[in-house]
């Protein structure tokens, strides 16, 4: 499922001081989750692109904000291009990707894709908070945000921003780790943001030859350290090159393979994100 932007501006980015739209535009979405990672390489963004996915084909309008301004690949993996266009009222009008989800990231606000983005930790401030209060991103039932791996500008700014954001830990197994998410609870607790769980990510590779399931990188460990912090364990997501394949090519890995046990896992997870009434 591709999707092309309508013509519209190079970068809407001014330098001047925010002019406080975003708690505004806040009131409009329901459930807010930043998905974290201590550190790179453990399919952080694939895991924030396919909860969104998940939700969406549930029915409910998500948004999905891209706040990695280092290395925005959501676009990549969506298979988004072209830049973002203004509306009547000067917002900026989110990209589709289908019915139910809208997406904004700094990888569809640039004219040169290649271009190194530059920027000190102010100037991520002011833009994360565009990215919500000068987006006309409407009523949503969540807004999914990808954060770059870490504890630095942008989680903080979101945490800033978004008090009653929850956030969403992912990790593999490997101890290494492991032990930077323990990092990244430590900041939930500092900046008081609430965290609704842990997912272990690539835990296990299914054989496409023979079925069996290989612990390539281990098992367990996300939810043992679940339990350690009195944390929620969310679910183990296994490893399979098709998400890979996917990615890379910008389509859906739930569209193509509904019956994985890939896409049931993002489902069960993205079920725990809706709220019991």
């Amino acid at each position: 499922m591709k999707h092309s932007s309508r013509s519209g501006i190079a970068s809407h980015m001014p330098n001047q001081k925010p002019d406080g739209l975003a708690p505004d535009a806040l009131k409009k979405i329901s459930r807010k989750f930043i998905v974290m990672s201590g550190k790179g390489g453990v399919g952080k963004t694939s895991v924030s692109v396919n909860l969104a996915i998940a939700l969406a084909n549930m029915g409910y309008k998500v948004g999905l904000l891209d706040v990695d301004i280092h290395g925005p690949d959501v676009p990549q993996m969506l298979g988004l291009s072209g830049i973002l266009s203004v509306d009547l009222d000067k917002k900026m009008v989110p990209m589709r990707y289908g019915d139910n989800l809208k997406v904004v990231s700094m990888e569809i606000l640039t004219q040169n894709k290649d271009d190194a983005i530059i920027w000190r930790g102010p100037v991520k401030h002011t833009v994360i908070r565009q990215f919500i209060g000068e987006v006309g991103w409407g009523v949503l039932d969540f807004l999914v945000i990808d954060s770059p791996p870490g504890t630095g500008d942008e989680p903080l700014t979101v945490a800033k921003l978004i008090p009653d954001a929850q956030a969403i830990i992912v990790t593999t197994p490997q101890e290494v780790a492991l032990a930077d998410i323990r990092k990244s609870i430590s900041f939930c607790r500092k900046v008081h943001m609430g965290i609704l769980g842990i997912i272990e990510n690539m835990s296990g590779f299914i054989c496409p030859h023979c079925g069996k399931n290989v612990d390539i990188f281990g098992t367990g460990g996300g939810e043992k350290t679940a339990k350690t912090y009195g944390l929620r364990f969310l679910g183990r997501i296994p490893f399979d090159p098709d998400m890979v394949t996917c990615g890379d090519q910008g389509v859906s890995f739930q569209h193509l393979h509904a019956q994985s046990p890939i896409t049931d896992a993002f489902i069960r997870i993205a079920e725990k994100m809706i709220p019991k009434n």
